[in-house]
This record gives C-alpha cells, sequence and structure tokens, in this order.
C-alpha cells in the first residue's frame, strides 16, 4: 500500500517494553478513534465480489485490514488509495474482476476475518490459492470451514491437517447449496460462508448445529452489509440462513468508528474517574461493542449519548457483575480490568470462544493479573475475579492487541505496569499509544506519545 495506508511492515510502536502511563486525576478527554475492522474487512469482501467499483470511506488501516488487503489484491482484485475526510487515512477503491486470479499464495497473518473470508473466495479463482499465517495464528480454529466449503463444492488440500496452511484449488466458481456447520468455535465461520454466497452457483442455505453460537452481533453485521448492497437473507430459523445467488452492487460506503476498539477509553474514565467522551458514536449499531452503554451502566457508570458522542462518566465505584457475553467476547478483556477494580466479585460467562482467539484469553488474563497481586479464576466457560490491592510488574500481550490494551487500563490506575509488546495493538489499531496519552494529557489530539517506550532487552 501506498500513501497514507498502513502497511503491517511499519507498524507503530515497533516491538518491545511500553511504560503504561498513569493518569494523575480525573480524565476530561474526547477520543475520536479510528473504523472498525470487522466492518472494513467485510466490506472489502463485499467490494471485491461486487458488480462495480466501491469506495470505503474511513475505514480502518491496520495490520487486519492491510492483510486483507494484500489478500485481495493477490487475487487480481484492484485497490486504490485516495485522500478522504476521514483522520486516519486514506479512502479505499476496490475495482473487482471475475473470477479471481489463482496460482497465489494470501499470507493471513493474526487475521481471523481473512483465513475465513478469503478461504470463502478461494474457489473463485482459476488455480490454487495457497492460504497460510503468521507461526502463531496456526493453531486458529478452520476444521469447521474447511467442511463446510467442501460440503459447498470447494476444493480444498490442506494436508488431513484440518488446520492452516491449505490450499484451495479454484476452479472459477462455488456450487454452493444447503450445508451445516457447527460454528461454535467462532461465528467468523457463517460470517465468511454467507459473504461468499451470492457468488455461489445456486446460493446457500446454511444451518448451525452446534451447542452455541457465539458473537452473534458480528453475524447480524454480515446480514445488514450484504442487504445494504441488494442481497436480502432470509433467516426462517434461529441458526438458518438462505442467501439466494445474486449480483452485489457496487457502492460507497462510510465506516463506523471500531466501538469495541472504544472500549478502553470509555472504561479510563471509571478506572480513574472523570468522563472520556467518543465522537462518532453511531445510534444504531450491530458491532458488539454496541452493548458498552448497558453494561458500563450496570457497572456503575453514567452513560449519555449526545451530539453524536457518547460520554462514559465514573460513578461513586465500580459495582462487581455476572454478565453473560457470549454476544460480545471482545469486549471481555475490558469488562475484566474494570473487574479487577470493582467494588465486589465478578463473573464473566459464555466467553470459551475466545480461548481460540489470538491467544487463550481467559488463561492470559488470569495469569497476568496475578501476576499483579490480583485473584481471578479460570471457569469452563468463563472467568470470575475477586478484587485485591494490585501493584506493578510485567503485562504479557500474548502476541494479542486487546491483552496489550487491557494491560494499559490497568496501568492507568497502578504505577509501574510495563506491556512487553504495545506494538501488537497495530493489530487493529495502530494509533493506540499516541491516542492513550493523548486522552491523557487532554488535548483532544494524537499529536504524539509520550510514554516512555523501552527496547526488549
Amino acid at each position: 500500500m501506498t500513501g497514507s495506508g498502513y502497511s503491517p511492515s511499519t507498524a507503530p510502536g515497533g516491538r518491545g517494553r511500553w511504560r503504561a502511563p498513569v493518569a494523575a486525576g480525573p480524565l476530561h478527554a474526547t477520543v475520536t478513534v479510528p473504523g472498525s475492522k470487522s466492518l472494513t474487512n467485510r466490506e472489502l469482501i463485499l467490494a471485491a465480489l461486487a458488480d462495480g467499483p466501491s469506495r470505503l470511506m474511513a475505514p480502518l488501516h491496520s495490520d487486519d485490514s492491510a492483510r486483507m488487503i494484500e489478500a485481495l489484491k493477490a487475487l487480481g482484485v484492484g485497490i486504490a488509495l485516495e485522500p478522504g475526510a476521514g483522520r486516519f487515512g486514506d479512502d479505499i477503491i476496490v475495482s473487482p474482476i471475475w473470477p479471481l486470479r489463482g496460482d497465489t499464495e494470501v499470507d493471513c497473518g493474526q487475521a481471523g476475518t481473512v483465513m475465513r473470508f478469503v478461504a470463502g473466495l478461494g474457489g473463485f479463482a482459476r488455480g490454487d490459492v495457497t492460504i497460510t499465517a503468521h507461526e502463531s495464528a496456526l493453531h486458529r480454529p478452520m476444521g469447521a470451514m474447511i467442511t463446510a466449503l467442501r460440503d459447498v463444492g470447494v476444493d480444498i488440500d490442506d494436508g488431513g491437517r484440518w488446520a492452516l496452511p491449505f490450499i484451495v484449488r479454484g476452479h472459477g466458481h462455488t456450487r454452493g447449496g444447503e450445508v451445516t456447520i457447527d460454528a461454535s468455535a467462532s461465528s467468523q465461520f457463517v460470517s465468511g460462508l454467507l459473504l461468499a454466497a451470492p457468488r455461489f452457483d445456486v446460493g446457500l442455505h446454511l444451518h448451525h448445529a452446534g451447542a452455541r453460537l457465539p458473537s452473534i452481533p458480528h453475524i447480524d453485521m454480515t446480514v445488514e452489509a450484504l442487504a445494504h448492497r441488494g442481497v436480502h437473507v432470509e433467516r426462517p430459523g434461529q441458526g438458518e440462513w438462505i442467501v439466494p445467488a445474486g449480483p452485489l452492487r457496487g457502492k460507497d460506503v462510510a465506516i463506523e468508528p471500531d466501538l469495541s476498539n472504544a472500549a478502553p477509553f470509555l472504561a479510563a474514565a471509571m478506572v480513574v474517574g472523570g468522563s472520556v467522551s467518543v465522537t462518532g458514536w453511531p445510534a444504531h449499531s450491530t458491532q458488539p461493542g454496541a452493548m458498552l452503554t448497558e453494561i458500563l451502566a450496570l457497572m456503575g457508570a453514567r452513560v449519555q449519548r449526545r451530539g453524536g458522542a457518547l460520554t462514559v462518566t465514573a460513578g461513586a465505584g465500580i459495582q462487581g457483575v455476572d454478565l453473560d457475553l457470549s454476544a460480545a467476547g471482545e469486549l471481555t478483556p475490558t469488562i475484566f480490568a474494570l473487574a479487577a477494580f470493582a467494588e465486589t466479585p465478578s463473573t464473566l460467562h459464555g466467553i470459551g470462544h475466545i480461548r481460540g482467539h489470538e491467544t487463550d484469553r481467559i488463561a492470559a488474563l488470569v495469569g497476568e493479573l496475578r501476576g499483579l497481586g490480583g485473584e481471578a479464576e479460570e471457569l469452563p466457560d468463563g472467568i470470575r475475579i475477586v478484587p485485591r490491592p494490585l501493584h506493578g510488574g510485567a503485562w504479557h500481550a500474548h502476541h494479542d492487541h486487546r491483552m496489550a490494551t487491557t494491560g494499559a487500563l490497568i496501568g492507568l490506575a497502578v504505577p509501574g505496569v510495563e506491556v512487553d509488546d504495545i506494538g501488537t495493538t497495530a493489530k487493529t489499531m495502530p494509533e493506540f499509544p499516541e491516542l492513550w496519552q493523548a486522552m491523557i494529557d487532554d488535548d483532544g489530539s494524537a499529536a504524539g506519545h509520550h510514554a516512555e517506550t523501552m527496547q526488549a532487552s
């Protein structure tokens, strides 16, 4: 990518330890966060399959979106950047081709959306498409996706591993039809199939047969994005979707701010007092982060939306909660940090699927909090947190952007917390260190970040 677009090889912050800045007092800040990763990558896929060019306005420029762009370019899709009105980089212009180009390789990095969504496109290529990922992401669940794609006619050679890397032997089209999938491990399996389905020869009739379906808002997001491009998805029953074969419209799409990435900023007001506002908060959103308004209020904050901004103001204290986060597992790390400062214990459940993210987030959160003197317990499908006084120390990111931001949130009130790799935030929010410091300084911009960055020894 060129211009002001983001490249995964130039992640701000680099690699190394980062001393989390401590707030000197209550916050009074307004923050603008970049676009949604989930929406950006869905719209990139749909634009690549559309019947004409599309423009993505105010998209996210991060490692995950850069991986998706490079994947589509490898498949022959035209991608260009043009100046836009957004603060965080250029608009993205997508010029589709058909069929897609094969005899290529796609490196997904650590991006789950890339590995699950691009796999569904591989059958549309003429020639082999090798799909691989960073070694730290090769463990991420793919078996159910491979099985479902084979059931709709995609030729996949995975060497019997049911995992990355594998080869999609593209024939320029995919049959489609009726298929059953167990998407208990990730809703991205469902979304990946739904996104590709309009281009299947006969469309798709998809059934989910697992015991649970995590992160349903992300599936709603996919269905809504398809509807905006002229594809009506029928939902005749729970865990069932019917997508007709037909064209996808090329169009201009404005990307919402990433509400889940806004979570640690809003939670910061509850940890150290004061208030934090996030601009551009949509009145309606299918993003799981939209649930923050209810969750933070339940934990004791005052939450108001006015003039397009969401403001969270600290209450008298943080209340412990018993929460089912199955619909918004990606919020778990931020809610976990709040629970560590609460007045009473908390239990977070319905989140067993987050063990299969960039790291086992349940084990990582429990282990890191214990390392700072906290008390937490792994549950079969969740975590129990008992508030205890915390002390400084190392906080390991585990190659996980949300682990890194959680360390920053705890470090806001606990002196001496050092995140071992703040560069992992580049996965979905390269500007995080600058925006975090700007929030503390209350200068209203990301003019620079003054937090101490130390090279790993």
